[in-house]
């Protein structure tokens, strides 16, 4: 799984599982092209792995597409950016709705939208990887735009996996279990909370951001290259018992 000479968009790459493939990607090879929302985080990762950043509120349709221009020319594509407003049914609220499907969902088909213009120009191949949710599969309270844009995004992709076959790119996704980034980690530090979710993973942990990544960088390989339309869920055997 080596990447040399090969390019890789990471939208999101600024913290989680998206800088763990950031990183993951540069030391087998790639180039990273980094896109997130803060400029101090891009800053960083340059000095960590001498990355190129685009600073990108990917919640303005406008400036996603702008991002991807100034990106340019890719081999891979990887939607990592996501963002999470805990409400119920009961609690929806517009702007909750708005935040969460407008990132998660609608810039990640604008991305992929641009990422197969680019590749098509350039003669076809290449392949994306969307990163979804075991909250796409299983019913979480208080997920409720969250759960529906992930599983959105699945659809979206076998769609895109359908549509872009034929010109030699491919689409799959990931969906990882809870995964212990810096935020992650504080959210699911309480046992109370934590415990009745570990228990339903017969590996018996929650994940790390590099053990997505990980699966990621298989996905976007040769090794994979038969690999399209598909949703590997990255979970520990959680969404097998």
């Amino acid at each position: 799984m080596q990447f040399s000479d090969k390019t890789v968009i990471i939208t999101g790459a600024g913290k989680g599982i998206g800088r763990a493939c950031a990183h993951i990607m540069a030391a087998r090879g790639a180039n990273v092209v980094a896109l997130t929302r803060t400029r101090a985080d891009l800053d960083t990762l340059y000095s960590e792995i001498g990355s190129r950043g685009i600073q990108v509120d990917l919640a303005d349709v406008a400036a996603t597409r702008a991002a991807m221009a100034d990106a340019g020319r890719a081999d891979f594509l990887i939607n990592s950016a996501g963002v999470n407003i805990l409400e119920s049914v009961f609690d929806l609220t517009d702007d909750g709705y708005e935040a969460v499907m407008g990132v998660n969902l609608r810039a990640a088909l604008i991305t992929c939208q641009e990422f197969a213009r680019m590749r098509m120009a350039a003669g076809g191949g290449g392949a994306i990887v969307n990163i979804t949710s075991i909250a796409g599969h299983r019913g979480f309270p208080d997920h409720l735009s969250y759960a529906a844009s992930k599983a959105g995004l699945e659809g979206a992709s076998r769609v895109m996996a359908k549509e872009l076959g034929p010109h030699g790119i491919r689409v799959n996704c990931v969906a990882p279990t809870i995964t212990l980034t810096e935020l992650a980690a504080a959210a699911w530090a309480d046992p109370t909370k934590s415990e009745p979710m570990m228990v339903r993973h017969p590996l018996e942990r929650f994940a790390d951001a590099e053990d997505i990544a990980e699966s990621i960088a298989m996905l976007l390989s040769e090794d994979s290259k038969m690999m399209t339309g598909a949703v590997l869920p990255v979970d520990g055997g959680f969404l097998a018992v």
